[in-house]
């Protein structure tokens, strides 16, 4: 605490001080004597209404003017009653002020949590959907997502070039065996000149079409 009348008692050296009971004389404070010396106090004496750095210069005066008006034993009593000073410390503005933002903020927290109790069981309900869909429509989402990029691989294993080239070679062969064949039929007299020629030339003309498809794709693969 802070010698707030230090100032008066300097004022008043010039007379005797007021006569002390004996039993005020041995009442002692209830506070700590940290709170109203220190270890340097002996070498730098605190000057009268001296407070604490963390006090702003408004808050400090704002003390003073309900500390100005009382008398030295209303300040000693203060100092020596802890009753008395806590009753004092509430009836400050700036301690209701800041009871009154801790009540707002306990109430909000109240009421945080509340709302957080009554939505548990909507969690708990979103968790076992979330659960039942890893579990059950998750899996099947994913096996379906397996068949497709198997089916994928497929396709493009089918339209590959060497695939394709592969293919084209096959079709080739097919059609250079069906155009042998029907020339035993022709050379065994098994079908007329006119019908042969005009299967065989048909024949002979899809097998060089492919044959240069074939060649001309294999050079740009290579290429």
């Amino acid at each position: 605490m802070f010698n707030f009348w230090g100032s008066k008692d300097q004022q008043g050296q010039s007379r005797p001080p007021p006569e002390v009971s004996s039993s005020s004389q041995q009442q002692q404070p209830w506070y700590s004597p940290s709170l109203v010396s220190s270890p340097s106090s002996s070498s730098r004496p605190q000057t009268s209404g001296q407070i604490p750095a963390h006090v702003s210069p408004g808050e400090a005066a704002g003390i003073i003017t309900f500390l100005k008006d009382k008398s030295v034993d209303e300040l000693r009593k203060l100092l020596s009653d802890k009753d008395a000073y806590q009753q004092f410390l509430l009836s400050l503005d700036q301690v209701k002020i800041q009871n009154n933002i801790k009540d707002e903020l306990r109430r909000e927290t109240l009421q945080l949590a509340r709302e957080n109790l009554e939505k548990e069981p909507q969690i708990m309900e979103l968790r076992n959907q979330c659960k039942i869909i890893r579990t059950t429509e998750l899996a099947t989402a994913q096996e379906k997502l397996n068949e497709l990029e198997r089916q994928k691989e497929e396709i493009l294993k089918f339209y590959s070039p060497g695939s394709l080239l592969n293919k084209l070679q096959e079709a080739m062969n097919e059609v250079d065996e069906e155009s042998e064949a029907l020339q035993e039929k022709f050379l065994e007299k098994e079908i007329d000149t006119a019908a042969f020629v005009q299967k065989y030339k048909k024949l002979r003309t899809i097998y060089h079409r492919r044959a240069l498809i074939h060649l001309a794709a294999k050079t740009s693969t290579i290429c």
